[in-house]
């Protein structure tokens, strides 16, 4: 799941009247685009992406589970680009101040490359066509619906296959345009700062919290991070807090009711669901069949899961289709309404304007560019992909590429209205579409996993390039210094995020249910695969009639939310009706990451009641600092690993009936 969540972005301003920014920066300079990217900034961009391209991995191999990071990668950007300008200054050796339209590129080429580590699907719909992935499902398990992970073919395949003048809203561009705005004036620099020391104790503290917890982790099981905080029968349920601050920081980031409905979802699912269908073990599934197989109790969570998930994620295809269809049409009935109604006089809004889109539309990119660029890209993946998926044939790509455009501007124009991106949604479509289309014999599997990458990586590209686009809008930086710099980030990113997953699939047991990295997206793409070329036969039994349910529970009630929405305004009930999407995730992994993202918000809800401003100022700086320390361990604990070192401690809890057997057996 990954969606832009910054909402309190003009908390942290640092001025009064966003809308007077652009009288702020009257006297200043506006670079010319080329100037805009500089060295200084490239490679901190580059430094920043290997950061968050670790962080995004981690999380993809964890829980799936991403929240917005554009708002720390603008902080740390201007932290680190700020810290060089200053000594530099202070030895006469500045040529070239620090400019907001600088610490934009910055920002659009790390979230690019981040970007990349989510889309590339190296967690869900590459690592899905791995063995150690398709031995889980069982079915489909032949040579030609497998294919061996290996750096190579995977970066080689992510480079293959790699809106602003309606004024949307764009909210993360927008909030995070702001943000960058307010640190380039005195007192947004002077709050700046303080959000920079605040996010460095946070990250210093996280670090060593993991690096403490991992003295006591010599197994799997052991550790903090298998503490079962509400009694064991809670534990053998994945209900316990496992003391990871990456995802209390994350849930400090998430809207609470993104948390909650995880939490609703464990609960249903572990606390409810699973305990009745695994008291039919023998009658609805053989009580022989593996734990982990699909065709077992593994089979119900994943395609349960799935069910909900593909209700979700057509209801809101459908509805942003019409939703983008009846905002597209009042944008062109009454696109002059503007013109004709404005007032005489130049007022504060006027000038912001004016000045933005002159500055805008200078160095605006010619269509015959875009085009003539996506035209190249097409026939560079009709080519290279089919020798790397030879089960999906030249055609089958162009077909593709002749779709994308159309749910890329949908996507791009949906995501500008509501901040949601429903990239993946359109890559699951795409993988029932594709692996029906080739079939099992042929290597339908493979086909359509592929295939959800060539859809997904069109379609998340642009959306993320809208909203890169509407912050170099409100910054005054070059539409061209944006593209080269996206181009740039997600060049970073085609090479960053394959060699980021390598180093973790080497060092860890990725893709283990039980393990560390459970990777939980992988055997779920895998599953929206093998029902594409299966059909439900696949299915345990009686699993069939529980997914209609969870579908149709799904399409209703995001209809009751939108009804709500539409037409009760007084109390806001809609606020409290959980999210199916996020209901769903849990199903397979279970409620402890839920937990930690709960107590995330009970802090930041603590934090508000008694000091909101501080709260709203620092709150995302505290939460980025948590996300980075914890991630960033992975980088040392992983090495460790390869070099086979192991902790010395296993720190491990049992009842009281197992230890006085393990006593009598130490003892005799």
């Amino acid at each position: 799941m990954r969606k832009s969540e910054v909402e309190d972005g003009e908390g942290g301003l640092g001025e009064d009247d966003p809308a007077a920014m652009e009288r702020a920066f009257e006297e200043m300079r506006v670079p010319p685009w080329q100037d805009q990217i500089t060295f200084r900034a490239m490679f901190t961009s580059l430094v920043l992406s290997i950061v968050f391209n670790v962080i995004v991995c981690k999380l993809n191999l964890s829980t799936g589970v991403i929240p917005s990071l554009n708002v720390a990668a603008g902080l740390l950007g201007f932290a680190a680009v700020k810290a060089w300008t200053v000594m530099i200054e202070k030895c006469g050796l500045l040529k070239q101040p620090f400019t907001r339209q600088e610490n934009t590129v910055i920002q659009t080429c790390v979230v690019a490359s981040s970007g990349i580590a989510f889309s590339s699907g190296t967690a869900s719909y590459l690592l899905a066509m791995s063995p150690i992935t398709a031995s889980q499902a069982e079915t489909g398990n032949t040579p030609n619906n497998v294919k061996q992970l290996h750096l190579g073919w995977m970066i080689a395949f992510v480079f293959a296959v790699m809106i602003l003048k309606y004024k949307l809203t764009y909210p993360s561009g927008t909030a995070t345009a702001y943000l960058i705005n307010s640190f380039h004036t005195p007192k947004g620099a002077k709050l700046a700062k303080k959000q920079v020391w605040v996010l460095f104790k946070a990250f210093v503290g996280s670090f060593l919290w993991a690096f403490f917890q991992w003295f006591f982790a010599a197994a799997d099981g052991c550790g903090f991070s298998s503490f079962p905080t509400f009694g064991l029968q809670a534990y053998n349920r994945r209900f316990y807090f496992d003391f990871s601050s990456t995802y209390v920081g994350v849930g400090m980031i998430c809207p609470y009711m993104v948390n909650i409905s995880l939490l609703i979802g464990a609960i249903i699912s572990w606390g409810i669901m699973w305990p009745v269908i695994e008291s039919k073990k023998g009658h609805w599934y053989s009580a022989d069949i593996p734990g982990n197989s699909l065709h077992g109790i593994q089979g119900y969570r994943v395609f349960l899961a799935i069910a909900m998930i593909l209700g979700d994620g057509l209801f809101q295809v459908v509805y942003m289709a019409v939703l983008t269809l009846s905002s597209f049409m009042q944008q062109l009935v009454h696109r002059n309404e503007s013109e004709d109604e404005r007032e005489e006089g130049d007022s504060v809004e006027d000038y912001n304007e004016s000045r933005r889109t002159e500055y805008f539309l200078k160095d605006q990119i010619p269509n015959r560019v875009a085009i003539g660029g996506y035209i190249v890209l097409a026939l560079i993946s009709i080519i290279v992909v089919p020798h790397i998926f030879p089960q999906l044939k030249w055609y089958q790509i162009l077909v593709a590429y002749i779709i994308a455009p159309v749910l890329a501007f949908c996507n791009a124009y949906g995501c500008g209205l509501t901040d949601w991106s429903l990239a993946s949604n359109y890559g699951k479509l795409a993988i029932l579409v594709f692996s029906s289309w080739v079939g099992l014999q042929q290597g339908g599997v493979l086909a359509g996993l592929a295939s959800c990458g060539v859809m997904m990586s069109i379609v998340s590209t642009a959306s993320d390039l809208m909203q890169d686009f509407k912050t170099g809008y409100l910054t005054l930086s070059s539409p061209r210094s944006m593209f080269v710099s996206q181009v740039l980030g997600t060049a970073m990113g085609c090479v960053l995020s394959p060699l980021v997953f390598w180093f973790f699939y080497k060092a860890y047991n990725v893709g283990d249910p039980e393990g560390t990295f459970p990777a939980p997206y992988a055997l779920m793409y895998r599953g929206i695969a093998l029902l594409g070329v299966e059909g439900f036969s696949s299915l345990p039994e009686n699993c069939l009639m529980l997914a209609i349910g969870c579908f149709v529970a799904a399409v209703l009630i995001n209809v009751l939310i939108v009804v709500l929405r539409k037409w009760e305004s007084k109390y806001r009930i809609y606020r409290i009706i959980p999210s199916p999407m996020c209901m769903a995730i849990p199903f397979y992994l279970g409620g402890y990451f839920a937990i930690d993202m709960c107590v995330g918000s009970l802090i930041l809800f603590v934090w508000q009641m008694n000091n909101k401003k501080q709260a709203s100022e620092l709150s995302p700086a505290v939460a980025s600092g948590l996300i980075c320390g914890d991630s960033l361990w992975g980088i040392p604990a992983a090495i460790l690993a390869l070099a086979g070192v192991s902790p010395p401690i296993c720190m491990k809890f049992l009842g009281a009936a197992a230890n006085k057997r393990v006593d009598s057996i130490l003892g005799g």
